[in-house]
């Protein structure tokens, strides 16, 4: 018998609260189950998921594959302190971004549309570029040698 473990959905509509299961691969998401190890609740900030680890080890010894989600979960509650730390530096990152309005309300900047625009007059070589010190040096007197 393959034995997984996985997410059984309880809870609401809207409201989602999973269990998770220790099952047999072939029964269906919320059928029967072997063993309940713990529960996740996706709504809920921080500290979401609780987990028995010594149940978790015992299944994945025995041969037991984890879903991706439940693989994640027990991460997270094995080293609590680097999922937090990971957390904080994700809502560092968020408030640190401005929000910008979107792009579609911008009205077009004129450098976008050319066919639009007269074409203009090139500039004078010494009035657009600024002099480098390598030119200023070369129309100097030099000394004869």
């Amino acid at each position: 018998m393959a034995v997984a473990i996985r997410l059984r959905r309880e809870g609401a509509l809207n409201r989602p609260y999973f269990k998770v299961v220790v099952t047999d691969k072939r029964s269906p998401r919320d059928g029967k189950f072997i063993e309940i190890i713990g529960t996740y609740d996706p709504k809920k900030k921080g500290n979401n998921s609780t987990l028995k680890l010594d149940r978790v080890e015992y299944w994945i010894s025995k041969g037991a594959q984890p879903s991706d989600t439940v693989r994640s979960l027990i991460k997270k509650n094995k080293n609590p302190e680097a999922a937090a730390k990971k957390a904080a530096a994700i809502e560092a990152k968020k408030a640190a971004k401005p929000k910008a309005a979107p792009k579609a309300e911008a009205p077009p900047a004129p450098e976008a549309t050319p066919a639009a625009q007269p074409a203009a007059t090139p500039a004078p070589a010494a009035e657009s570029a600024p002099a480098t010190p390598a030119a200023e040096a070369a129309p100097e007197e030099k000394p004869a040698g």
